[in-house]
């Protein structure tokens, strides 16, 4: 059913399957000055019009490009939200200035999309759906936020009730009862409407003429704390997006400064002049407000985005940074240095910068730092936990921990032991099959497992620190109590020194 060989001028639409059947879901204008329209079916259609162009709809590509619609609004305010199927709601409280008033911010928002080959019709109102009843069924695009709760309920009184977004069936039990437009119910008595055709009848009522104002759902939660700039001329250069960055993080600092707090994760937001926004994360491992510091990590980030292929396009005309996890930021009290060598203040401070710096080059899940834990099981005794992280409870008490290899392995490797006596230390033991004579051992230090999982997950082990005669020195342990816990108990390689 695709249009192939269908000379491009030719009237156009969009079929889907509903309830097994062929209907049309969409029609250009040509197909609907034709006479065809949605629901009709794809049969009917094609022998009205031979010439008619058909395509299959695709939800998900639909629902991907209305997110990218979205994404690419949030240029104007950052609480951009989706209207499925088609539709995008903006709050543009305190933003419509920026843009010379709202019907300059309603204009540019239709020229833009327009330049885009998109048709589009943007409405501005004091609650979020009479603008989306505005946009799809009126003429009218803007009515005033100090606009009466009269002067709101004459506006709204012209709109169909297709306005109200309730279903086909409710919808068509209105028209029956003679109730077409949104005068018609405001005209009568709510509690009859009520009775008839349902509480959801009343709530869209409410909503459409603002007596309820629910909040739009925007996609991304705003910033709590953000910068901007604005270019008549796209930036291509990458040397100019970088110094762009350093202003906005100077200004974003500032702010922070003056609410007492540091930023644990920024966002950069760049939008492209045609449209395509690329954004980029970065976190830190404790709250910060230095501005260059900031711009090392972005820096780090923009990067890899430029290794990947950033496009600049015609260039970016909105760049824009903000900090989307904030923390109480205390400034640090000034002491007197140390006379030889760096404070622990400055080791501290030194390792949270790497941190920092990998966490922008790798992620900071994948920074990693090693607390220890209360468990005198080897394999449990310590915890890998994301460097950003705040450490666990236990870390933050003095834990007693005896010492350990430098090497652990992530699981014991068997291996093939020969001892005097069956609990005595080995003499010679055989791993990944070289032999190895042990010249000297120190030990036994014995682990049982933990009373309220015993037997559960280990039994008792005797473990030997152990040096073969070329100096190799290892950490191996016997596992099971011979004649308690094992007739045969078996060695295994923990650990290298």
């Amino acid at each position: 059913m695709r249009g192939c060989g269908k000379p491009p001028d030719a009237p156009f639409a969009v079929w889907t399957k509903i309830r097994g059947g062929d209907y049309l879901a969409a029609v250009d204008a040509r197909a609907q000055k034709l006479g065809l329209k949605p629901g009709m079916a794809v049969a009917d259609a094609r022998a009205m019009r031979p010439s008619l162009r058909l395509e299959q709809a695709d939800p998900q590509a639909d629902a991907d490009l209305l997110a990218a619609i979205a994404d690419w609004h949030r240029r104007f305010t950052p609480l951009a939200a989706l209207d499925s199927p088609d539709g995008v709601m903006l709050d543009v409280s305190g933003a419509a200035h920026l843009f010379g008033g709202e019907m300059a911010l309603l204009d540019e928002i239709e020229r833009r999309l327009t330049d885009q080959r998109f048709a589009a019709r943007a409405a501005l109102a004091p609650g979020p759906a009479l603008a989306r009843a505005l946009a799809r069924f009126s003429e009218t695009r803007r009515i005033p936020p100090q606009t009466s709760q009269g002067g709101i309920e004459a506006a709204a009184a012209r709109l169909p009730v297709a306005a109200l977004r309730l279903s086909a069936r409710a919808q068509n039990a209105l028209i029956r009862a003679g109730l077409k437009r949104i005068g018609d119910l405001l005209e009568r008595p709510r509690a009859p409407i009520a009775a008839r055709f349902g509480a959801e009848a009343l709530a869209q009522l409410d909503a459409l003429i603002c007596r309820t104002r629910d909040p739009i759902s925007p996609r991304f939660d705003a910033p709590d704390f953000m910068a901007e700039r604005r270019f008549p001329d796209g930036l291509t250069r990458i040397a100019d997006i970088e110094a762009t960055l350093e202003m906005l993080a100077r200004d974003l600092c500032l702010l922070l400064e003056r609410h007492a707090v540091g930023a644990r994760r920024m966002k950069a937001s760049f939008f492209r002049v045609d449209g395509v926004a690329k954004h980029i994360e970065a976190g830190t491992s404790r709250p910060l407000r230095d501005s260059a510091r900031l711009v090392a990590l972005l820096r780090e980030r923009l990067a890899a985005l430029a290794e990947e292929g950033l496009d600049t396009g015609y260039g970016f005309d909105v760049l824009r940074l903000g900090a989307t996890v904030v923390e109480r930021y205390e400034s640090p009290q000034t002491a007197l240095a140390a006379m030889n060598g760096a404070s622990a203040g400055e080791e501290s401070q030194d390792m949270a910068d790497l941190v920092d710096k990998l966490g922008a080059r790798l992620g900071l899940r994948r920074v990693l730092r090693i607390y220890p834990q209360e468990s005198h099981i080897p394999e449990f005794a310590i915890a890998a936990v994301p460097a950003s992280s705040p450490p666990p409870a236990a870390a933050r008490r003095e834990i007693q921990s005896p010492m350990r290899p430098l090497r652990l392995f992530e699981r014991p490797e068997p291996i093939e032991a020969i001892a005097l006596t069956p609990d005595g230390p080995p003499l010679r033991f055989r791993w990944r099959r070289a032999l190895h004579e042990i010249a000297a051992f120190e030990g036994p230090e014995r682990i049982a497992p933990e009373w309220w999982d015993a037997q559960e997950r280990m039994s008792t082990r005797d473990y030997f620190y152990a040096e073969d005669r070329e100096g190799r020195k290892f950490w191996l342990f016997r596992e099971g109590l011979y004649g308690r816990e094992s007739a045969h108990p078996r060695w295994f390689l923990h650990g290298l020194s």
